[in-house]
């Protein structure tokens, strides 16, 4: 079990609570990264699952096979997730079946407090493979007795995530490309948000929750990629609007070089991504943050390193 030393917590997270001893799933991952550092600063143990640590999902199948992983254990975060099927990780065994057993064992081995990483659009309108993946399992855990969580981020931004990656990249050309017109509603949430609400999540007492956690305000994907240029020091650009046919064709041809570009996520973007915010401010005690502007002491450090 990994166990790191605490670290001071982070700016608007939840106080430390008692230390627990917390299973990461997906503990490898975007989010699984963030989570686990947050824990480790506020005095928790990790204990981490995921390929990268010698456990595949694909073979946790069955409730018998998270027992030995569940001795010792306080707590459960499912963050595990995938955007695209690839080299025999499937939606049906990453998202369905492994969760399923997962959520089993806890009732077997008496792990009360689960917290399920969904996805904003797992719902009653969902569509796509991937929403309703998800949607199977978060079903299945609200069925079970345990103390449950499903958080359904929008789309979570942080510096270190592919998707961020690729979008900050597109922020800076000298035109923006978009898909059509652009409007099509988002809402992002900082990865600092997601991670701060998973530690209330251990904290509260008021369990048996679904919550959207999304950012203050819904923007159009236009809006966001002005955004995240100006994050990065940079005036305002104009678009490039790519016909949706064209971005159906680039689609298929080049998906492989990026979940982002797969069919499924550009009908999900067209399809919008927005809840309501209240609810996560009321139980986080905040509204969560908006992605800041790059200061001038960016922006001269930044254009320092590129010269």
């Amino acid at each position: 079990m990994d166990a790191s030393l605490p670290a001071p917590a982070g700016q608007g997270l939840p106080q430390r609570g008692s230390p627990q001893r917390v299973l990461l799933v997906g503990a490898s991952g975007f989010l699984g990264r963030h989570i686990a550092a947050v824990l480790a600063s506020q005095g928790h143990a990790v204990a981490p699952v995921s390929r990268r640590h010698g456990l595949d999902l694909a073979h946790l199948d069955r409730p018998e096979a998270w027992q030995p992983l569940l001795v010792g254990i306080d707590a459960v975060i499912n963050a595990a997730g995938i955007l695209v099927e690839q080299q025999g990780q499937t939606f049906e065994a990453v998202h369905v079946r492994a969760p399923q057993a997962l959520f089993d064992a806890c009732v077997r081995a008496g792990v009360q407090r689960v917290i399920q990483i969904s996805a904003l659009g797992a719902d009653d309108s969902a569509f796509s493979a991937y929403h309703l993946s998800k949607r199977a399992a978060d079903d299945a855990l609200r069925r079970t007795s345990l103390e449950w969580f499903v958080l359904r981020p929008s789309l979570v931004h942080g510096a270190d995530g592919d998707s961020a990656r690729l979008l900050m990249r597109c922020a800076r050309l000298p035109w923006i490309p978009v898909l059509g017109t652009g409007r099509q509603r988002i809402q992002p949430v900082l990865v600092d948000d997601l991670c701060a609400t998973v530690l209330a999540c251990l904290r509260t007492r008021q369990a048996r929750r679904t919550l959207d956690v999304v950012g203050p305000e819904p923007l159009t994907f236009a809006e966001w990629l002005q955004r995240l240029r100006a994050a990065q020091g940079r005036a305002p650009a104009r678009l490039l609007h790519i016909p949706k046919a064209w971005a159906y064709v680039a689609a298929a041809l080049a998906g492989g070089l990026s979940p982002l570009l797969h069919r499924d996520n550009l009908r999900m973007l067209e399809a919008g991504n927005v809840a309501d915010a209240e609810p996560l401010a009321q139980f986080l005690g905040r509204l969560p943050a908006t992605l800041a502007p790059a200061s001038r002491a960016d922006t001269t450090r930044a254009q320092g390193a590129a010269s």
